[in-house]
């Protein structure tokens, strides 16, 4: 597709994460996101066609109040639950808005307000969509006293390392990278330094598999992006130096479940699809690609998503993590931004942030975080149950 009918970013906004308790109500922050989008990209909100609003703990028609905060033009609201690719699924909205010539300026916004504490169902009275998931991981890990988000990256993280050798080692460099990463980002919820010995040595939830600090913190915050058309932008003299060149959502085949792997059931073969399929549509590889944000809820699922995205080959994670292939000066730097790790996984707004990171980078504005000469930059959202999104960006 030529880049006239490519969706174009024309401006980002992101307000600092923080944990729960210490944020302003879901409006007031999607809000502030969303004017920050809307001021970089140089429009008020008037230009606004549509809006995809993403957000898992809340209410139906909790995207409108936020909107309405921006503005009450009457343009359509559209609500998007996608669990933790939430935000993303909002920006693949957004994008087939855009491309399809639907709309000429529309506002992708997620947000999250969170309560502390590991993830949890909210109705209890009906069937759950995690009931085959569960069922799949009482037989292959069991640990019913962990909650659910622990027992399933924990028990990929088990996987890998039985099939592969991989020392829980591997987990902690990649935990003590993130913090390295998120010291350079202001944004960031955690911004000190750790070391390998500090993540080794923080409380086990799972003897042997995972340590406290391999989890990402529950976090409240927003992010925001406007995206349009090639001609809206020539019009009103917006940039358009960064676009999406591919972008792909695949949700569960029945090897979800039927692989028997716990690797597969969070989501390892959707990740594998959908960064399969941008890669065909762009044209290049996952040596072409400069920076990636990835879904590191858990340290475990950023290790196995390398292999998934093909940054490097199946069982090779923990020697591409020893090289230092994941970091500046190796093969793609990767979460820049201290990803979910140390930024925080305010679960709607998670898919923008990486956004805004990416175009960031590929603006040359990322500052202290800035990858030297980034062409190329991958996104990778993953929210279970099940949905990921891959999305491409380049710029120049």
């Amino acid at each position: 597709m030529a880049n006239k009918d490519k969706a174009f970013i024309a401006g980002v906004g992101m307000i600092p994460f923080v944990k729960p308790g210490a944020n302003e109500p879901y409006p007031a922050m999607a809000a502030k996101a969303g004017q920050l989008a809307l001021a970089d990209a140089g429009i008020g909100f008037d230009a606004i066609e549509q809006a995809y609003v993403g957000y898992v703990y809340g209410d139906s028609t909790s995207g409108q109040k936020a909107v309405y905060a921006l503005g009450m033009t009457g343009i359509p609201i559209f609500n998007v639950n996608n669990n933790c690719s939430t935000g993303s699924t909002a920006l693949f909205l957004a994008r087939q808005a855009i491309e399809s010539g639907a709309a000429d300026c529309v506002l992708a916004l997620g947000f999250e307000q969170m309560n502390p504490g590991a993830l949890g169902t909210v109705f209890n009275d009906r069937p759950s969509p995690f009931e085959d998931f569960d069922r799949e991981a009482a037989e292959l890990v069991d640990m019913p006293e962990l909650p659910l988000a622990l027992r399933y990256f924990g028990g990929a993280g088990q996987s890998h390392m039985r099939k592969y050798g991989t020392p829980l080692e591997a987990f902690a460099k990649v935990r003590a990278k993130a913090s390295r990463h998120a010291a350079r980002n202001p944004l960031a919820l955690l911004r000190k330094e750790l070391t390998v010995d500090d993540v080794m040595n923080a409380p086990m939830l799972w003897p042997g598999v995972l340590t406290r600090l391999m989890a990402c913190p529950p976090t409240c915050g927003a992010a925001a992006a406007v995206l349009v058309s090639k001609a809206f932008a020539a019009r009103h003299g917006l940039r358009a130096d960064v676009f999406i060149a591919a972008q792909s959502m695949t949700t569960d085949k029945p090897d979800s479940f039927d692989s028997r792997d716990m690797m597969q059931l969070v989501g390892y073969g959707m990740s594998q699809a959908a960064a399969r399929s941008v890669y065909a549509q762009a044209g290049i590889g996952p040596q072409d690609l400069d920076v990636v944000e990835l879904h590191d809820c858990f340290a475990q699922n950023e290790l196995i998503t390398y292999e998934a995205l093909g940054l490097c080959a199946e069982g090779e994670a923990a020697a591409f993590i020893d090289a230092g292939d994941n970091s500046y000066g190796g093969k793609v730097v990767t979460n820049p931004s201290g990803g979910l790790l140390s930024k925080g996984h305010p679960l709607g707004a998670t898919g923008l942030a990486q956004c805004y990171e990416l175009t960031h980078q590929l603006r040359g504005t990322a500052e202290e975080r800035q990858v030297p000469n980034a062409r190329n930059a991958l996104q990778h959202n993953l929210g279970l149950g099940g949905a990921c999104v891959v999305t491409l960006y380049q710029g120049g």
